[in-house]
């Protein structure tokens, strides 16, 4: 049996899936945990990622693996490659004055022509900018800028400090992905090449970048961090949207909703988004065509939120939404607890409106939280969809999309058909698809089982109840 690894380094945790490369079978699997907070040392994701290798099993026996990460995370390495300063992750909204800086100085519509995005704070342009400008004697040391899923496959490759790493300090050696790199701010996935401008404008001075591989194509052999006895192929690697993407089998067409620590609505299309609101990032994806996206800050949290609230567990607050009317008797929430993303509103806070002597129910504010959270999901969708999008279906994926009431309440919030994928790792289960790609040269088919398809009852004036509260943050 010929076995290969995927692995997703996302916020929380670091997870691998080993499999079958004839069938696509897990055979094992690992996962640690990462720690909380916004600004992370890279050091805590590499121990994680050992720490999860050695619970799947190690790499001895594994013909190939790559690495999925979470996007846009600055690390930045000296000339010695060592990490300056802990890691800006993508939901560390410090350098929401630095992205307004970099629009203010290139304008919109340059940016999303060079890059096919504008800046928010969750790219690395903006956190670079923040660097230059917060901490000017860090930005001066950096000779070069990683994402976590460059660091690392960099690290598993056997590059690091020469203190502790076999292979030393190779800055020439770090290598990205197109759909990782057009997160950044300074890559365009039109030219497929850096935009070195912009990365002067954000840091302040020019820098090493990863080299941008293509899809399947192998950032090198041996895995010399982790084992060095071990002769595996290493991929390329990817964001984490793309390598769910590529876990999911998803292809023209198909629109994905993930409910995650944060909400994504992405697609693979053919041909660029460029949307000069900045709603839709244009990203490429892994496979060689496009992932517009649109990414919310409050999704599956939001429904942690209300089961704290009402002392309930997951499973009986989606049991409460479906004992109230859609529209939950006119309660609406509108989700943007930690700020958000999409819309721009980094300093925003939720609000609950709408509320009655008769309306203020357990299950009402039950189905107020769900159907929040969906509409503001749904937005999302509505926005890819002016991208040109015409999605066949909608695959909702997410630990909360396997609670019957997400799924009935998705039905009746997404004009589309709904359908719900088994729960899996998707992002390293991409990740395996990256590794097989690159040990045989042809993307992998193995099959993903839908284990929900809810009923379409799309009941367009729960939008509009929503859209009519959300109005009061954009007005």
């Amino acid at each position: 049996m010929t076995l290969v690894a995927g692995i997703d380094s996302s916020t929380q945790s670091c997870k691998v899936v080993v499999r079958d490369l004839d069938t696509g079978a897990v055979v094992r699997t690992g996962r640690a945990s990462h720690p909380d907070g916004t600004s992370v040392p890279p050091a805590a994701w590499w121990s994680a990622l050992r720490e999860a290798l050695d619970g799947a099993g190690g790499l001895a026996d594994v013909a190939a693996v790559s690495i999925g990460g979470q996007q846009h995370g600055m690390v930045a390495l000296d000339a010695a490659g060592r990490v300056i300063r802990d890691a800006l992750l993508w939901n560390d909204t410090r350098s929401a004055a630095a992205a307004q800086d970099l629009v203010s100085e290139f304008g919109a519509d340059a940016l999303a022509e060079r890059t096919g995005l504008v800046p928010v704070a969750s790219f690395t342009s903006t956190k670079l900018r923040w660097l230059r400008d917060a901490e000017p004697d860090n930005a001066a040391r950096v000779a070069a800028v990683a994402l976590p899923h460059d660091w690392l496959t960099w690290r598993l490759r056997g590059f690091g400090p020469a203190d502790e790493s076999p292979l030393g300090p190779v800055l020439d050696e770090l290598t990205t992905d197109r759909s990782d790199a057009s997160g950044t701010g300074y890559w365009s996935p039109v030219t497929d090449e850096y935009d070195r401008e912009l990365l002067v404008a954000a840091l302040g001075h020019d820098a090493v970048l990863p080299r941008v591989l293509g899809p399947g194509e192998a950032a090198g052999r041996g895995v010399a961090g982790y084992d060095a006895t071990a002769d595996a192929v290493v991929g390329p690697g990817a964001g984490d949207n793309a390598g769910a993407a590529l876990g999911l089998g998803a292809g023209e067409g198909d629109a994905i909703v993930s409910i995650g620590t944060s909400g994504t609505v992405f697609a693979v299309t053919p041909v660029p988004a460029r949307d000069v609101s900045g709603a839709v990032a244009g990203f490429a994806d892994a496979s060689g065509q496009f992932l517009p996206l649109v990414a919310t800050l409050n999704a599956a949290r939001v429904l942690d939120a209300f089961t704290r609230v009402l002392g309930i567990s997951h499973d009986e607050l989606g049991e409460l939404a479906l004992d109230a009317e859609p529209g939950a008797g006119g309660a609406v929430l509108v989700p943007y607890f930690e700020g958000e993303r999409t819309p721009n509103l980094p300093d925003a806070s939720a609000s609950l409106t709408g509320l009655t002597l008769a309306s203020t129910t357990r299950e009402n504010l039950a189905r107020a939280a769900i159907e929040g959270m969906l509409c503001a999901l749904a937005d999302g969708l509505a926005a890819v969809r002016a991208q040109g999008l015409s999605p066949r279906r909608l695959l909702l994926v997410g630990g909360a999309a396997q609670n019957p009431a997400v799924q009935q309440i998705a039905a009746q919030v997404f004009d589309a058909p709904v359908e719900i994928p088994e729960p899996a790792e998707y992002v390293a289960l991409g990740a395996s698809v990256q590794a097989a790609w690159a040990l045989t040269g042809e993307r992998p088919s193995w099959p993903v089982e839908t284990v929900a398809t809810p009923a379409p009852d799309y009941r367009p004036e729960i939008q509009a109840q929503y859209a009519a509260a959300a109005a009061a943050y954009t007005n």
